[in-house]
Parts: C-alpha cells; sequence; structure tokens
C-alpha cells in the first residue's frame, strides 16, 4: 500500500493557545486523554528535538500551561486528542507564533469507506471546524498525499 500522509492544516485571526483551542474541542467531544489514559505532548526546543512526554489526566492543567508558556512561543509544541465517541484521534501539532495548526490523525486513522486506503478527512473536518470557529478559525487547508 506504501505510505501516506494527511493533514488538516488551521489558520487562525489571531495567536491563539493549546488551552483555548483544547477547550473547543473538548465541547465538541475531544479529549486530551488517550485510550491509554494517558495524555501526550511534545515540545520541540531551541536544539530543534522532538521530544515527547506522557502525563496523567489530573496533570493536564500543568502540561496546558508548560505548553502555553511564553518561553515556548517560538517552538511548536504538540498535544495528542482523542475522539472517544468516533474511536480516532491525532496530533494538534501548533506551529511557531501560534497563528498555525496542523492536525494529523495518527491515533485509529478513519479511512473512506469505499476507498480504504484513503484518510477520512471530510469526517475529521466535521469534527474539527465547527468547534475550532469559536476559537477564531480563519480558514483550513486538508490534503492527503500517497507516496
Amino acid at each position: 500500500m506504501g505510505s501516506r500522509d494527511a493533514d488538516i492544516d488551521f489558520t487562525f485571526t489571531c495567536p491563539t493557545t493549546v488551552r483555548a483551542v483544547l477547550d473547543a474541542l473538548t465541547a465538541a467531544g475531544w479529549s486530551a486523554v488517550e485510550v491509554a489514559d494517558r495524555v501526550s505532548y511534545m515540545i520541540n526546543d531551541a536544539d530543534d528535538l522532538h521530544d515527547w512526554y506522557d502525563s496523567t489526566p489530573d496533570r493536564i492543567d500543568e502540561v496546558l500551561v508548560m505548553l502555553d508558556t511564553t518561553s515556548n512561543l517560538p517552538y511548536t509544541v504538540a498535544l495528542n486528542v482523542y475522539h472517544p465517541e468516533g474511536e480516532t484521534g491525532g496530533m494538534l501539532m501548533f506551529h511557531s507564533g501560534r497563528t498555525g495548526l496542523s492536525f494529523v490523525p495518527t491515533i485509529d486513522r478513519r479511512s473512506v469507506p469505499a476507498a480504504p486506503e484513503f484518510t477520512d478527512l471530510a469526517w475529521y473536518l466535521h469534527a474539527l471546524v465547527p468547534a475550532l470557529v469559536t476559537a477564531g478559525l480563519k480558514g483550513y487547508e486538508a490534503h492527503e498525499v500517497r507516496y
């Protein structure tokens, strides 16, 4: 089947925070708690190291403070989110400056039923866009590339 990359790039009207986006998504059924009852996040620091960390649900506030701290604004940070009802999730990657973020479906990726080699980006858009509008969404671009 080969490899594939699928993601949705979101642009916001002004800089946003991980907390604001997570709050909007939580209201739409998403959670920072993955199936294994953990919270996973990443900080890409000045050394360009993409270190992933695991935490527990009871420490989510500490994780959000760390991701949103002013010292991390120049760096990419990420938080995994999961939609229990949809049984899928992925990575929210917040880019430097925080006016853009990418969603990458990585947890039990949903496929198009009639074309399982493709990601059901329409499902993800339907589950993400209405919530992100409340957080200042300006636009999005979805794409998938098969190699």
